[in-house]
């Protein structure tokens, strides 16, 4: 099999990776709830339930890094993708509440394992072919959350339950897992002379890119979790029209995401985000100022087509000058991503308690202007090309896994 075609099946197969995450994710969350009709939890249940699958992932994130750096990105994604697929059965058949959260924390854990090595194998793949690739990779992840709720919407109109519908999603979604085991693309583990003395410290700029991905994760999750109601109560929508903006923002996301690619190569990638800050902040500007919500919704279409490239930027960017602890880097700033996608939703909640939603998303502008301030301090890295490393690597022993 010649290189290119290798290289060609890795990156189907990454790009699958992402699809399927996505939509196992979205099958579990638009399904949640019939999850709270089964167990009749109330929404402190639902929300414990949530956070365990959050915390799961941070916590499991802190290990990915290792792992995949000890053994290679492409034998954990070969582990954890089938794992993770099989982890919603895990929350199919929990019989009762506190099975649910174990399930959840586990579930989640799976997926932040199969998020990190995702991401390392995609940034693998950048340098491999010497373009970027990251967009393309997080517009499998948008497609894939995309047709995961239609197919949990598309069970609900069934008549199906909790329980057979995530269990039926498992075992549809096993069928892209086998697709996707042995097309990843080798990636040596680190090498063990190097494990032996002490690794040096992450460049500081791993911390940078953590933090425009929480604020990009943190303006996410304030628009799916609040969009809709400020839609609603503050401007007057009907429920219908009200239901749209979040789609129009998703939306907007794949289509970008699935261009993204071919503008950081010509303008490079601190540009983009630089443009994507000022952007998704003149976004939530005409969010909480419109009068009516068709211009509100396509605020939040302005928002979307800017913050959807700020993940994939940064994730690319965290590997690059990751060097030989891409992997590490990778888990380090995707752990301060999530957890803004974790704390965004609440944040924003707990100022519209006191002053007001319409106020919560006006805090949103000044964080898309951090990601725009933040982004123009960063190097202008560019995605060199490492032809020679298609090829089958050298097996190494396993590198010293301390941090």
């Amino acid at each position: 099999m010649t290189p290119d075609i290798r290289l060609a099946r890795a990156r189907s197969a990454t790009m699958t990776t992402f699809a399927l995450v996505g939509a196992i994710s979205a099958v579990w969350v638009v399904r949640i709830p019939a999850l709270r009709d089964k167990f009749a939890l109330t929404e402190l249940q639902v929300g414990m339930e949530v956070l365990a699958w959050g915390l799961g992932a941070l916590i499991a994130m802190q290990a990915a890094g290792r792992l995949v750096t000890t053994h290679g990105s492409h034998r954990v994604l070969r582990l954890t993708v089938p794992s993770a697929v099989a982890g919603l059965l895990l929350l199919a058949f929990a019989p009762g509440f506190p099975w649910l959260l174990a399930g959840g924390l586990v579930f989640g854990g799976l997926f932040g394992l199969v998020d990190v090595a995702a991401n390392a194998q995609a940034s693998h793949l950048e340098r491999v072919g010497g373009r970027p690739l990251m967009g393309r990779m997080h517009a499998g992840w948008s497609l894939g959350a995309v047709l995961g709720g239609l197919l949990g919407a598309g069970l609900a109109a069934a008549g199906l339950g909790f329980t057979t519908s995530v269990a039926a999603a498992a075992v549809v979604a096993l069928v892209p897992a086998g697709y996707a085991m042995s097309r990843f693309l080798p990636d040596a583990p680190a090498d063990a002379a190097a494990g032996a003395a002490r690794r040096p410290r992450l460049p500081r700029v791993v911390l940078l890119l953590g933090a425009l991905m929480f604020c990009a994760f943190l303006a996410e999750g304030a628009v799916a979790d609040w969009s809709g109601l400020h839609l609603h109560d503050g401007l007057g929508a009907s429920e219908t029209v009200a239901a749209l903006g979040y789609p129009a923002f998703e939306l907007a996301m794949l289509v970008v995401r699935l261009v993204c690619d071919r503008f950081t190569q010509r303008v490079g990638a601190r540009l983009l985000l630089t443009g994507a800050g000022l952007v998704g902040a003149a976004g939530f500007v005409v969010f909480v100022t419109a009068p009516a919500a068709p211009v509100a919704i396509a605020g939040l279409v302005l928002v979307g087509a800017a913050v959807c490239v700020v993940v994939p930027l940064t994730f690319s960017l965290a590997g690059l000058v990751g060097g030989d602890r891409s992997a590490a880097a990778i888990a380090r700033a995707g752990t301060f991503g999530y957890c803004g996608l974790l704390l965004g939703p609440v944040a924003i909640g707990l100022v519209a308690e006191h002053s007001g939603l319409r106020t919560g998303f006006l805090l949103l502008i000044p964080v898309c202007l951090v990601v725009a301030a933040g982004a123009w301090t960063l190097p202008d890295l560019r995605v060199p090309a490492q032809h020679a490393a298609v090829a089958e690597p050298v097996e190494a022993a396993p590198a010293d896994p301390s941090p």
